[in-house]
């Protein structure tokens, strides 16, 4: 029995594809493009299951594509740049730059035994000057566009690490890696003015129809389109008024309080003489910025003294409040409290006894003893207690509201967003420089572009918090291209999300140094035509690019708005947590064993172990499989079948120790059936018999009916049932011993075609086998199989067969059975002769290779 030789077999097809440029991509107007990405890896040093199946997706996609006739661009590249590479710097003592090239090399090398169709010739690394110094670049055109400014921001502030932290670094207010209490402070920062685009973004929604729906909505709520009333309060007392924008004009008549952020102008003038105020505002402070902290926190307030007149009862008067869970990057930084309708505003009126008043009542209920509880209404209904607009509904209560305020010259209806403008300063070093020089006469001052690029210092160190670019001795330090005086460079780096908002154009032309882009190669290969990620990013790496693209089309730089045209996200891959029974310590899979019980224990002392539930594979859990040790044991064409076959591909998916070694048989069973065929096979390209046995034929029909399904089920991306259809037509031929008229013959198109059909999902076993078949070609250069139509269509359909509208009986028929022969065959019917129950047919209605409706 031959044994198919897995490690040896997948080295040589993968040299081969390699030494003959099998998968480099050029651009070549006669055929039809189709560009193949999966989101790009940060190089952490070793690839996870997350990226096996990721990248085995995207390459039976490319493929797939490439055997059907497209010319296919399927680039790779690494994500570069980030905070991860300084925390090595300052625990491993390497310099980030180090760090971060030895992990490339590490996962390249990883990656290419996966036999992944890359086109490695355009690999990028974001870290790279040829690469950073064209994001400077557009960020200068940015500036001159109007698209990029400067201003100062409240930021989350870590005090141990003297730096800004993301919303995500923020962890129950303490900064993710030095466990401090975060702060806010104002700082000055960049920002991309991303909220220019806001419906632009809003819109280009409606065109991403291959996009996942649930990306879509994600997206469509954080750009947060709402439309209200921009409105004043008079302040009692005072000359000023407090201006607050609201969704929900039509609960004014319900309100019970006003409230502005711990950051809005007037609370600020307040703590100035009032030390109890201020250090609540310290506190406010200590929240993190993210709406996420803001929401969970205890909503709590502190009251002002101050009130507000009600804009249609001067005698009615609310209290103001500084309070917790108000952004002043939303609207005004000020609201009103309508308790009755908005939880949060009901949970604060609870706590400081604030009035519940109800003033939208469900249609059904009773205005007289309608209240709320613990939970706030937020439906429809009609609008109660509130004077002169009593009896109308929400919507209308909210024109007029709106009408009335525009009138009094106290307000006017405005459209608001949620999405805030993007900033993009961070005060690391392991990130791009932004071209800025801050002159003392002149101000923030572009780097001139002849200037560019700034390029990083590699002789920093890390053994003072903060930013080493604010601790080097020379390389601030600089001269105004204005005036010529001493200036300081911007020590701030850039936001790596820019680096991942356009490295997908640079695939397009990743050698043209002079430009970021070659115009006709973006031309060419724009849209990315099927994107593929992780739903983590659904929100900002994907709306930042969107951004992006639209920015660079502003400036000149190519000519599409919608960089992805088609996403697809895929599922997690999740296994089995193990703790320690005895010291409730997690366990990795490779320290366990079975005993002779068949029970999951130690494998060192044989001590038992408590198997917990299926999640996520995580580091901290250690339920992770390692993909170099299943590559070297199994080879790569069992890990990618695994992924691919035991769950849709959307959903998450459990790896198993059975499910690995079921791909692993299923190898070497078709391995075996193939070159240990029960009879010598024709040579390729030998014509089909005359004459075909009637299993020769039935097995041709089984053949191409799987042709035609596995093409639908990968243009689909239903790849566990395009798994499922190979195996079925497997088990068909192994039924075969090549003894009949034909058979021999079908036996090799049969192979021929599994051969084929497992190429972009199992690559170098479909290589090996193809020359095992006799072929001198590579199968990657290989056209798809095309299935006949007429032994596609079956013979016989299932016809519902109903009486007087309810369904008795399914009878299969002959395709295209004349009318006499349904309606007889479906009188025939036992069931249906019962159900007629001796009753004479008035009428029998067939519709043909669909229904026969018998009327009694």
């Amino acid at each position: 029995m031959s044994r198919y030789n897995v490690k040896e077999t997948e080295a040589k097809w993968q040299g081969v594809w390699e030494r003959q440029g099998c998968f480099t991509a050029t651009e070549d107007a006669s055929r039809p493009k189709y560009y193949v990405l999966e989101m790009f890896p940060y190089p952490s040093g070793r690839i996870h299951m997350g990226h096996v199946r990721n990248y085995t997706i995207g390459d039976v996609i490319a493929r797939f594509k490439r055997a059907n006739g497209f010319n296919v661009l399927h680039p790779m590249g690494w994500d570069a740049f980030g905070l991860p590479a300084e925390n090595a710097a300052l625990e491993k003592k390497v310099h980030p730059a180090k760090w971060t090239r030895e992990n490339i090399e590490t996962m390249r090398g990883q990656l290419k035994t996966m036999g992944l169709s890359i086109d490695w010739s355009r690999e990028i690394a974001t870290c790279d000057v040829e690469y950073y110094r064209h994001e400077q670049k557009m960020f200068l055109d940015f500036l001159k566009a109007g698209l990029a400014y400067r201003k100062e921001s409240w930021v989350n502030w870590d005090p141990v690490d003297n730096t800004v932290l993301a919303n995500e670094q923020v962890i129950d207010g303490r900064g993710w890696r030095t466990g401090a209490l975060v702060e806010k402070r104002k700082l000055s920062q960049w920002f991309l003015k991303i909220t220019d685009c806001a419906e632009e973004l809003l819109d280009g929604l409606g065109t991403l129809d291959r996009w996942p729906e649930r990306v879509r909505i994600m997206q469509e709520n954080w750009i947060g389109k709402s439309t209200g009333v921009r409105f004043r309060f008079a302040l009692k007392g005072r000359e000023d008024k407090l201006e607050v924008f609201t969704t929900r004009p039509d609960t004014l008549f319900g309100a019970s309080f006003a409230a502005i952020s711990a950051n809005h102008p007037l609370a600020a003038e307040l703590a100035a003489n009032n030390p109890d105020l201020a250090e609540f505002i310290a506190e406010c402070n200590r929240l993190g910025t993210s709406e996420e902290a803001i929401e969970t926190a205890e909503k709590r307030g502190f009251d002002t003294g101050l009130r507000v007149v009600h804009p249609f009862d001067p005698s009615w008067e609310l209290p103001v409040y500084v309070a917790n869970f108000v952004l002043m990057e939303y609207g005004t930084g000020a609201i009103f409290g309508c308790p009755a309708h908005d939880q949060r505003d009901l949970d604060f009126a609870r706590k400081y006894g604030l009035p519940v008043t109800p003033v939208v009542v469900p249609a059904d209920a009773d205005p007289a003893s309608f209240a709320v509880g613990d939970e706030a209404y937020t439906g429809p209904g009609v609008l109660r207690n509130s004077r002169f607009l009593d009896g109308l509904d929400v919507e209308s209560g909210k024109q007029e509201v709106g009408r009335r305020l525009e009138e009094a010259g106290q307000g006017e209806r405005t459209t608001q967003y949620r999405l805030r403008d993007w900033g993009v300063s961070r005060q690391r070093y392991w990130g791009c420089p932004i071209p800025v020089i801050h002159c003392p006469d002149h101000g923030p001052v572009p780097v001139p572009e002849s200037d560019l690029p700034v390029v990083l210092p590699e002789d920093v160190t890390f053994d003072k918090p903060g930013n080493p670019l604010d601790h080097h001795p020379t390389w601030k330090h600089t001269s105004c291209p204005v005036c010529g005086k001493p200036a300081l460079r911007e020590t701030d780096t850039f936001d790596t999300f820019i680096e991942s908002s356009w490295y997908f154009a640079r695939f397009c032309s990743p050698k043209s140094n002079d430009v970021a882009f070659d115009r006709a190669a973006v031309d060419y290969w724009l849209a990315v035509d099927q994107y593929i990620g992780g739903i983590e990013h659904a929100v900002l790496h994907l709306l930042y690019s969107r951004f992006w693209t639209r920015a660079l089309k502003r400036c000149g730089y190519l000519n599409v708005e919608e960089p992805f045209a088609g996403l697809f996200t895929q599922g997690m891959v999740n296994h089995e947590t193990y703790k320690d029974a005895a010291t409730g310590a997690w366990l990795a899979p490779t320290d366990l064993t079975k005993n002779d019980r068949g029970e999951v224990v130690r494998a060192d002392t044989g001590a038992p172990v408590n198997v917990g539930r299926v999640e996520k594979m995580s580091k901290s859990k250690k339920n992770v499989v390692d993909p170099a040790h299943i590559i070297g044991t199994y080879g790569a064409d069992a890990a990618r079948l695994f992924m691919l076959s035991d769950s849709p591909p959307e959903r998450d998916l459990e790896w198993t120790e059975a499910g690995i070694d079921g791909a692993w048989r299923y190898i070497n069973r078709l391995w075996r059936m193939i070159t240990e065929a029960p009879v010598p096979l024709p040579a390729p390209g030998s014509p089909k018999p005359e004459r075909l046995s009637e299993r020769a034929e039935a097995t041709r029909r089984a053949v191409h009916k799987a042709i035609a399904g596995m093409s639908e089920d990968l243009d689909k991306f239903r790849f566990n049932k395009a798994v499922a259809r190979v195996r079925e037509l497997s088990n068909a031929l192994a039924e075969i011993d090549g003894k009949g008229e034909g058979e021999a013959w079908i036996l090799r198109e049969g192979f021929e075609s599994v051969v084929r059909l497992i190429g972009p999902m199992m690559p170098h076993l479909g290589e090996e086998l193809w020359a095992q078949l006799g072929h001198g070609t590579l199968l990657a250069d290989q056209p798809w199989p095309e299935a006949d139509p007429s032994l596609v269509v079956e013979d016989t359909v299932t016809i519902a067969v109903q009486v007087n509208g309810k369904l008795r009986a399914t009878l299969a028929m002959p395709r295209d059975a004349a009318k006499e022969v349904a309606e007889s065959m479906a009188l025939a019917d036992d069931n249906v002769q019962r159900a007629l129950e001796g009753k004479p047919v008035r009428k029998v209605i067939v519709v043909p290779n669909r229904i026969v409706n018998v009327v009694a």
